[in-house]
């Protein structure tokens, strides 16, 4: 098992670092969404309506 590991300690590195690298990019995405803010800024955003909490204050009052 230890042979093993020694063959494998370059690829298992670089599976680790990959690894992280994803889950801090997931991490990020989420939590982007969750402040509901654009990758890709809002100009050329297909929801920029609701961008950023500025939906909140165009939208139109309910009909009695």
């Amino acid at each position: 098992m230890l042979q093993w590991f020694q063959a494998n300690l370059g690829t298992i590195c670089i599976s680790l670092a990959l690894a992280c690298i994803l889950a801090l990019i997931i991490r990020r995405l989420l939590r982007q969404k969750k402040r509901h803010q654009c990758a890709c800024g809002c100009s050329n955003c297909p929801h920029s309506a609701v961008c950023h909490g500025a939906g909140e204050a165009q939208k139109a009052p309910p009909r009695p």
